[in-house]
């Protein structure tokens, strides 16, 4: 289905711009979980809740798309920035694309952010820039703070499918990773980043838990960390190994290892080939002193 819906369909008077396109196949992860008419369906259902005029709507698989932008920048997000970062993530991590459709909000600024947040969801966002809500199928963006919240959100929304155990250390470790992202050579890699700064600090101050207490660290415990240090350890750990060429491998056996390696401190040592994390932390901790943000730029 193509071009814009019908107002019958339950729009009211103003106008909506709908567009139920897909700008390429349906390119799909290893299973073809939803049909072009499942998503046509699913993205008919949000006309009615539209939380406004203006918005457009556009079906990029795995997900339906809606933003307050104009038309043609809804669908660059979609092409540039979800279809980019899709792509690479099913090719690096994910075998299965979400188990439900899901819905991508994309407001224009924070204004938009926090009115229609609290008409959709019923309460105002906890995040600046953006969550990911699977009690509600969505993911919804201050769009104006940049695409990197958006590509952190959808490792969310993948990661609840083929790794749903997963501990908040490596889930929040890998989708911060790709806040600041680019291509190499198909892959997609993540660069430093602003968390970079604050990290270097808690080393320096010895602040730092131990990757044993990491990896370990119940749900909780680490989303209480106000400072956002057990983020920044996380995700400079995940870019460690991946620019040892060792994430991927990782991932791959932790999410095998989960039952028997549920923090994945074990197989973190496995990969490492270093049974001894306490003297690996300090390698580590003075390689990450060595990294600047941006990359190569000397303060």
């Amino acid at each position: 289905m193509n071009g814009p819906l019908s107002p019958r369909l339950g729009v009211s008077a103003w106008v909506v711009l709908l567009v139920l396109c897909f700008a390429c196949p349906l390119a799909r992860g290893n299973d073809a979980r939803f049909t072009q008419a499942d998503y046509d369906r699913r993205a008919a259902e949000l006309l009615p809740r539209l939380p406004g005029p203006g918005f457009t709507v556009v079906v990029e698989p795995p997900f339906v798309v809606a933003g307050d932008e104009p038309p043609e920048v809804v669908r660059r997000h979609c092409r540039q920035t979800i279809r980019w970062a899709v792509d690479r993530l099913r090719r690096a991590y994910f075998s299965q694309d979400p188990a439900e459709i899901i819905e991508i909000w994309l407001f224009r600024d924070k204004a938009s952010y926090e009115k229609h947040c609290g008409a959709l969801f019923g309460q105002a966002p906890a995040s600046p820039y953006g969550f990911y809500s699977a009690s509600d199928r969505a993911l919804a963006m201050n769009i104006a703070t940049g695409g990197g919240t958006l590509v952190h959100e959808i490792v969310h929304a993948f990661m609840a499918t083929n790794f749903p155990d997963c501990p908040a250390w490596f889930n929040e470790g890998l989708g911060s990773l790709y806040e600041q992202s680019a291509d190499r050579e198909g892959a997609i890699v993540g660069l430093t980043n602003w968390r970079l700064a604050g990290l270097q600090r808690a080393i320096r101050d010895n602040r730092l838990c131990s990757f044993e207490r990491l990896c370990t660290m119940g749900d909780r415990e680490f989303y209480r960390d106000a400072q956002g240090t057990n983020y920044a350890q996380a995700r400079y750990l995940c870019y460690y190994l991946q620019e040892r060429g060792l994430l991927q491998t990782f991932y791959r056996r932790f999410l095998a290892n989960r039952d028997k390696d549920p923090g994945g401190c074990r197989t973190l040592q496995e990969v490492l080939q270093d049974s001894d994390l306490d003297r690996f932390q300090r390698v580590w901790e003075a390689w990450v002193l060595e990294l600047t943000f941006p990359e190569g730029v000397r303060p």
